[in-house]
């Protein structure tokens, strides 16, 4: 007759499986931290360039009436409504406006997660603001993203 092992009081037994548990989730949370991390960086760098095409697309609207007399300056209506509609077409609509002949543009959307999702992040912001100026026919453009 065999007599069974007896278990001691405190048992280590299935510690191992729940660090195994543990590890490979963390595991799987750094792997999304890095893949999706990457995506939004790559996408918050597009949407800084978006907005400095649509900030340079406003800039560029000047005013007829103020070119007959013979000086440079910007139509703003003009020119929220070329940045605008440069963001629609380049599929992340913006916002635009006019402030002493500086033309901003903010683009928002989010991205979808790749592996992020697993633990229930589902997307991520996306921003970009971009300013141009149209000087004497060449637009100087200065950006940021976040």
């Amino acid at each position: 007759m065999t007599v069974p092992p007896r278990r001691r009081p405190g048992s280590d037994d299935g510690s191992i499986a729940a660090f195994m548990v543990l590890f490979i989730v963390t595991l799987l949370v750094l792997t999304g931290l890095v893949v999706d991390g990457g995506a939004a960086m790559t996408a918050r760098q597009a949407a800084a360039d978006e907005a400095q095409q649509a900030a340079r697309a406003g800039a560029g609207a000047l005013s007829v009436d103020a070119l007959r007399s013979g000086r440079l300056a910007l139509d703003p209506t003009a020119a929220v409504a070329a940045a605008e509609a440069f963001t629609v077409a380049a599929g992340h609509p913006g916002t635009a406006s006019v402030d002493a002949g500086v033309v901003t543009v903010t683009i928002h959307y989010r991205i979808g997660t790749a592996l992020l999702g697993l633990v229930g992040v589902d997307t991520l912001p996306v921003s970009g603001t971009a300013s141009a100026v149209d000087v004497s026919g060449v637009t100087g453009v200065s950006a940021g993203s976040s």
